[in-house]
């Protein structure tokens, strides 16, 4: 086991650690396998994939610790809560429970609220949003909505119960000034150790973003909306 003293790595860590970069850099350089790399010759190819196979096995050796995981889906391309919600779906799948809270959405029931009714009580689905801001037109009603989805939201976060907990649009709330990173922070650490949390929203806080162990920035090309005027469509938007 590797101790930490006054913020040093033992010399066991730095050990790993460096053990762990050298297999990371072989599995570059060896690459993928496929035809990535010229080669005519199938037994050295196939020697090849063995020897990244070793090396692999190594990387999940090392790799062995289990932790509740803070991850951020962010960016404005499409696809934050989708991934969530797939999250959801696999978590769902393993016969653990999962809480979805929603800021600022609320405005229509999409179709993952009706599928994700076939588990029961095994999920928990809320949003206590009235729309986004335009539609709203009251940010004071807004923030207190904001609030009232903290909440519900810290009461599945310190649930041992609960193997996922969905902040969504959290960071957009954030952005708004309807509530703090540092008090949302704060909140999703006060989570049991094995607890997972997912927090989406496009200009997510470069502090949230720093104490984060995943996060993913979708990156828009292209959008129906903006380029061809295609409305927003069942089973795709909502």
């Amino acid at each position: 086991m590797a101790y930490i003293i006054n913020n040093m790595p033992s010399v066991e860590s730095a050990k790993d650690n460096n053990e762990i970069i050298n297999l990371d850099e072989s599995t570059i350089e060896i690459g993928m396998g496929g035809y990535l790399k010229q080669t005519t010759n199938e037994k050295i190819y196939q020697e090849r994939m063995k020897k990244r196979k070793e090396i692999q096995q190594k990387r999940l050796d090392i790799r062995n610790k289990e932790k509740g995981l803070i991850i951020v889906f962010t960016g404005n391309g499409k696809g934050k809560t989708t991934s969530a919600l797939g999250l959801a779906l696999r978590t769902l799948g393993h016969g653990k429970n999962v809480a979805i809270v929603q800021f600022i959405k609320g405005g229509w029931t999409p179709g993952e609220l009706n599928a994700l009714k076939f588990f029961g009580d095994a999920v928990k689905w809320h949003s206590y949003g009235e729309g986004f801001t335009w539609e709203t037109q009251d940010r004071n009603r807004d923030k207190q909505l904001v609030q009232k989805s903290w909440d519900k939201s810290l009461s599945y976060l310190k649930n041992k119960s609960y193997k996922l907990v969905i902040l969504d649009e959290i960071n957009i709330a954030i952005k708004l000034g309807y509530i703090s990173t540092e008090k949302v922070i704060q909140g999703i650490k006060s989570r049991p150790f094995l607890t997972h949390v997912v927090l989406t929203g496009r200009d997510a806080p470069e502090t949230l973003i720093k104490s984060a162990d995943l996060v993913t920035e979708m990156k828009l090309l292209h959008h129906p909306f903006k380029e061809q005027g295609v409305k927003a469509q069942e089973g795709i938007e909502y």
